[in-house]
């Protein structure tokens, strides 16, 4: 059968159901994490470390081991049967992948090893080749490192000057200004759809058409917002969009850079070496098409194949039934949250963010937070949480965070509240 752009796949792994189920059976979902069944310390596990990474079900750990123990071997490179079923199951989790999202064309999607390198590609492709000294990259002060730091590299490479949208004390962006950051210089825009920080759901489609406008290209770094609530690349009209696998139920090391496709035929290679040339001389070559000029090298074959498991468990559960179940278990957690003497919640009211609440709890450092809820087998995270920036704008250099994702139930919640009195009495606060 083939897709949009003609390539071949399997239709029995591309078949999307897109499921809009109005409430998700936690009980139901829990029972296909068998991690969640772990003790740590003789107590159940309590996992609230979701932005950091996302628990993976059992039909994605099936695929991984079916994979390995059935059909093992490289793509696009043999004729054998192995080779066959593995290229066809590697590019059927593409298309599967492209479909989420919203994409026209599978080909579109790129394979990479994690968001990260999703956002270099672009800066080292695109950005090199269009780049030039005066030229304005646009970003925003609760950027993740990763969409800092690139373009860093080639602002003092290039010369090219960077400029950021401020956070306001609430952590909404300040918009007010926009029109006056967007000059006719600003050749990128590029911005986060949920801060892993402080939550914030950005208005994403208003702040692309002001790039837009500007004659901006615009970068969305989807991270936090692929794995939770329904995107379309399409509707939200982006030139590039970045998500990371393990982050959305899928194994690590595999992410994914979409791009417009007419944007990305006009980009160089990232990387050079096989798989991403149509021919090869000793003095010159001619690269592929996309997807493949841009995926250098032996690909992770398995976790793609994985990340594609994850996308239809995740189409079985719906997106939407996912963002408003994260929705009310947010507003729980904070009004819950509040009860604790001397916790301070970072960030926006709950109806304007994602499923997540960073948090400084008096003068306790947050990584005594962290270690004191994990001896009661409560998973947190602490530290800056690759956003120092961001947390420089709020005058502290790190922060707790509980972050949830479909399997968390109120009850964990309680659990973490619970934990979080003991810290007080802990360091009498």
């Amino acid at each position: 059968m083939k897709g949009a752009c003609g390539e071949e796949y399997d239709a029995t792994m591309t078949q999307s159901t897109h499921s809009q189920s109005t409430a998700l059976d936690v009980s139901a979902i829990r029972a296909d994490f068998p991690i969640l069944a772990r003790q740590v310390r003789g107590r159940p596990l309590v996992y609230l470390d979701n932005a950091a990474s996302s628990q993976k079900p059992q039909a994605v750990l099936d695929t991984l081991d079916r994979y390995y123990r059935q059909t093992n071997a490289n793509v696009h490179r043999g004729v054998h049967t192995l080779s066959e079923e593995a290229t066809a199951q590697y590019e059927a989790a593409r298309a599967r992948v492209s479909e989420f999202i919203g994409a026209c064309c599978p080909k579109e999607v790129i394979w990479t090893r994690n968001a990260t390198e999703a956002i270099n590609l672009v800066a080292y492709s695109w950005g090199r080749a269009n780049l030039q000294r005066g030229d304005r990259v646009l970003l925003t002060e609760m950027e993740h490192h990763a969409n800092l730091v690139p373009w860093q590299i080639l602002a003092a490479e290039r010369g090219i000057e960077l400029d950021f949208v401020p956070v306001a004390d609430n952590g909404t962006l300040v918009l007010d200004n926009l029109d006056r950051l967007l000059t006719p210089r600003t050749r990128l825009f590029g911005f986060t759809a949920m801060s892993n920080v402080v939550g914030t759901l950005n208005p994403v489609k208003e702040m692309t058409a002001a790039g837009h406008k500007a004659g901006a290209l615009v970068l969305l770094d989807a991270c936090q917002s692929v794995p939770h609530m329904p995107v379309d690349v399409q509707d939200l009209d982006v030139d590039f969009m970045v998500f990371s696998g393990h982050k959305m139920l899928g194994p690590t090391g595999i992410g994914a850079l979409w791009g417009r496709r007419e944007i990305l035929n006009a980009m160089p290679p990232f990387m050079g070496g096989g798989d991403m040339i149509r021919e090869v001389h000793l003095r010159e070559s001619r690269w592929n098409e996309l997807p493949w000029k841009f995926e250098a090298g032996t690909p992770a074959i398995a976790q793609a194949i994985g990340l594609g498991a994850a996308v239809a468990y995740l189409e079985r559960a719906g997106l939407a039934a996912i963002h408003q179940a994260e929705r009310d278990l947010t507003a729980y957690a904070m009004q819950r949250m509040s009860e604790v003497e001397g916790l301070r919640i970072l960030g926006p009211a709950a109806d304007q963010r994602g499923g997540l609440v960073s948090f400084v709890l008096g003068d306790v450092h947050p990584h005594d937070i962290a270690a004191a809820l994990d001896g009661m087998a409560i998973a947190i995270r602490a530290g800056h949480h690759c956003a120092q920036p961001l947390h420089e704008r709020y005058g502290i250099a790190a922060s707790a965070r509980a972050s949830f994702y479909l399997y968390n139930t109120k009850e964990e919640v309680d659990m973490l509240v619970k934990g979080l009195h003991k810290v007080v009495e802990i360091f009498a606060l």
